[in-house]
């Protein structure tokens, strides 16, 4: 076996983005949340942990429309971007 003669160099390059996988689970904060059969739910594949859609956003208390979030897939509260997940 030989080796070459001058030293090793490895140049990495990254020009794409990441790609997104899902929505970020508010448990584990991996992003495998993914809906269930029934609307308005979302489990999270990684860590099982089962979420419901709200109207009401939990940290501000700001009301959104459940039908028009959970067709776009935007769990997040439209004014202070928290979670509108419940845990059931």
């Amino acid at each position: 076996m030989s080796r070459p003669n001058g030293p090793l160099t490895c140049v990495l390059t990254v020009t794409d983005p990441m790609p997104k996988l899902g929505p970020e689970c508010p448990g584990c904060g991996e992003p495998w949340l993914r809906p269930t059969a029934a609307p308005g739910r979302y489990r999270c594949v990684y860590c099982l942990q089962r979420y419901e859609l709200v109207s009401v956003c939990p940290n501000c208390g700001e009301h959104s429309t459940i039908v028009r979030m959970s067709s776009t897939a935007v769990v997040a509260c439209n004014h202070c971007h928290g979670s509108m997940l419940r845990a059931v």
